[in-house]
């Protein structure tokens, strides 16, 4: 075992030039020192590269920003556009035709065959002295007898007060708070496989009290007055409830046979199953005298009307406002945004 040594510092190691390579000068003291100066304006400029570069993509960015951003608002502007100048306005029609009102769907406040729509259709189409007469064109399955009641009012009395006649046509359906409607016209169309009648009135709900005992849940309500948690559906029916919730009931049907009865009168031939709530098809509805004569909208116009020109005057659901309504908040925002981006890039 040899004595350890110290070791020389490295040194790099000078190797001698191939045979017939040129030797490579060594470098000069001057040249040495030169290369830091001349290293430093080299990264400088490659760093202001690099700045103007990102400075040029930000703006790049900014600008498809904004751009997609003014062209959202576009699009929302020219479907608003689209709206407004593309609507006619039926009051501006003086040529005679046949004024159409359209009820489709559940009967509600808050659906396209709500009571506020609904009459607001109605005094367009009577107060045009175009409109020959009104037809309703049906297609719901009833709804609120609230709704129901106060379209069948309006048409009540603005028939009166423009003396013009109202002509119901069922498509698909007319039960329940529909048909409450139609009666309040002068003739009911049907085609021989509408479904019609339906006249009854009813509160469905459920009840889980069996349930919650099998579960071990308990329930704890506490209320102001002994029947201020009627028909709770956690807690055992009451019979004074139940008995109360169906006189309510009874009566509500007694105003609906009323109004069945003084729309159809003698033509109406009633039964023990015309109140009941059952439905029949459009054939069978005319011979029960729910219905008149089976026929369509042109059928009507043509033949009855006298006016095969068919204006509608059914309020259409608005997209403008629909966005309005559901994104009102966004909307404003990304507007507020785009004018925050429309400012010069510091």
């Amino acid at each position: 075992m040899n004595p350890p040594t110290d070791n020389p510092p490295t040194q790099p190691m000078d190797f001698p030039p191939e045979p017939g390579a040129t030797p490579r000068p060594a470098p000069t003291p001057a040249a040495t020192a030169a290369m830091p100066a001349l290293a430093a304006p080299a990264l400088e400029s490659a760093l202001e590269r690099v700045a103007m570069e990102m400075l040029r993509q930000q703006r790049t960015d900014r600008r498809w920003r904004l751009f997609f951003r003014l062209a959202w608002l576009g699009l929302v502007l020219a479907i608003v556009w689209g709206l407004m100048a593309g609507r006619v306005s039926p009051a501006a029609v003086s040529t005679p035709h046949t004024a159409l009102v359209e009820v489709r769907g559940e009967i509600s406040t808050d659906t396209e065959a709500s009571a506020e729509l609904l009459v607001g259709a109605l005094r367009s189409a009577f107060e045009d002295p175009g409109a020959l007469a009104v037809v309703l064109r049906i297609n719901s399955g009833g709804g609120s007898p609230v709704q129901s009641g106060i379209v069948n009012d309006e048409i009540q009395r603005l028939k009166a007060l423009h003396n013009k006649k109202v002509y119901a046509v069922v498509e698909e359906i007319c039960a329940s708070g529909a048909y409450y409607i139609a009666v309040a016209a002068d003739e009911i169309y049907v085609d021989k496989a509408s479904i019609v009648g339906s006249i009854g009135v009813l509160m469905d709900g459920f009840g889980f009290t069996g349930l919650m005992d099998k579960m071990g849940v308990e329930r704890r309500l506490l209320t102001a007055g002994g029947n201020k948690g009627m028909l709770d559906p956690f807690t055992p029916q009451d019979p004074q409830q139940v008995a109360f919730a169906q006189a309510m009931l009874d009566q509500i049907h007694q105003q609906f046979i009323a109004t069945v009865r003084a729309g159809r009168g003698d033509r109406l031939k009633e039964s023990p199953e015309t109140f009941s709530g059952l439905f029949w098809n459009g054939e069978e509805a005319v011979k029960l005298g729910l219905a008149d004569k089976l026929g369509s909208l042109d059928f009507v116009a043509r033949e009855v009307v006298k006016a095969e020109e068919i204006i509608d005057y059914t309020p259409r659901d608005n997209v403008a406002e629909r966005l309005a309504k559901r994104f009102g908040a966004s909307i404003g925002a990304g507007a507020v945004q785009a004018l925050r981006a429309m400012s010069p890039v510091r």
